[in-house]
């Protein structure tokens, strides 16, 4: 085979030859596809033996995986000083026997996102993540950045939110990710991040609302809000209102909005059945953190719904999801007793390596999904 050739190896017993006109190629995650030039089209299926196909292992000693102007994926060999579009690995393929995941197929709550977003190539996408540098937040900056996309990673705490970057870089060098100053307890903080983001002059594909704070005690914010209602809701509306305009010009754009089934356990209604201000952000007297937690998030699911209704038309999608029962991230920090809780449940919690906010929407029939279909 002419990747044997390529990678400096002895020939061996290949696959099926391909017929005149086609080529075998491979994607940033090792799939195996097959172009076809006299058609012009491409298909994950062998032409001859119908067979789906992976490589199997890293690249030879001395090679390196590089991806050209045009996004196209192109082989580098340090030692011959060469270089080729042909993946040396296509010499040592193994069949791989379940169907491909599409953008229709269903995952459970063992779904990594590295499984999620297998095989999709989101070069070019640009992410903002709220309260990316822990947790779902880092989870989903990272697997997003590995498979292409330039994330930018909005921390309250900038050092923290620079460490997250290196981690990233540390399993992909030429990730491209960047973290930048958002305090959602500041709404001067929200409209200076919005300005500075503008000012990049990129576009806005995928907004993440994730950062929230839980079993905080009661303290206003700077604008005189009750933290938690502000952090958790009120900063992030603000925040997708500045930037309505880039996800309306960088469409098809979607929000994604970090809620929790949670929400299901409050009401922020008087008797009367209209809306009572007072709950979203209550006194001292009246507060209580779990309380707080559940209406903020029963806020978010509200503002994703009507975001979508009005959005939706100009090609910009939200979706509430729920980040799934029983998993471990630090945002049990605030209180010992939650701290202790959490961690005496650690042992039948999931770990952060579970991406769980790719889950059915709250209220939406469709599953949402990062990448684009």
């Amino acid at each position: 085979m002419a990747a044997l050739k390529y990678a400096g190896l002895e020939d061996t017993d290949s696959e099926e030859e391909l017929p005149p006109g086609w080529e075998e190629r491979t994607t940033k995650d090792g799939w195996v596809y097959y172009a076809n030039h006299l058609e012009e089209k491409t298909q994950w299926e062998h032409p001859k033996s119908g067979k789906r196909k992976r490589v199997a292992g890293g690249l030879p000693y001395g090679w390196e995986q590089e991806t050209d102007e045009n996004g196209q994926v192109y082989f580098v060999d340090h030692i011959n000083k060469r270089t080729t579009y042909l993946d040396p690995r296509l010499a040592f393929t193994v069949e791989d026997n379940p169907v491909k995941p599409t953008t229709r197929q269903k995952y459970d709550g063992n779904s990594t996102a590295m499984e999620i977003l297998q095989g999709r190539d989101l070069s070019g996408k640009v992410v903002v993540i709220t309260g990316a540098n822990s947790g779902i937040g880092f989870e989903t900056a990272k697997s997003l950045a590995l498979h292409g996309a330039y994330v930018i990673l909005a921390c309250r705490n900038t050092s923290r939110g620079n460490e997250a970057v290196q981690r990233i870089l540390l399993e992909w060098h030429k990730a491209k990710v960047e973290a930048m100053t958002l305090d959602l307890a500041s709404l001067q903080s929200v409209q200076h991040f919005a300005e500075a983001f503008k000012s990049k002059n990129v576009p806005l594909h995928i907004l993440i609302c994730n950062a929230a704070v839980f079993g905080a005690p009661w303290c206003l914010t700077e604008d005189g809000l009750e933290s938690t209602f502000q952090v958790n809701h009120l900063g992030h509306f603000y925040l997708v209102q500045l930037l309505e305009d880039v996800l309306r010009r960088s469409s098809p754009a979607r929000v994604v909005v970090v809620s929790s089934e949670s929400h299901r356990f409050t009401e922020i209604k008087d008797d009367s059945g209209k809306l009572d201000f007072s709950l979203l952000s209550p006194s001292k007297k009246e507060y209580w953190a779990m309380l707080a937690y559940n209406r903020s998030k029963l806020c978010n699911i509200l503002f994703s719904n009507e975001l979508n209704r009005r959005l939706s038309p100009h090609g910009v999608t939200s979706n509430s999801v729920h980040p799934g029962n029983m998993i471990y991230s630090s945002i049990h920090r605030n209180w010992w007793v939650y701290t202790l809780l959490f961690t005496l449940a650690r042992p039948f919690t999931k770990s952060m390596l579970f991406i769980l906010c790719v889950r059915r929407s709250l209220f939406q029939k469709d599953m949402f999904y990062f990448g684009f279909s």
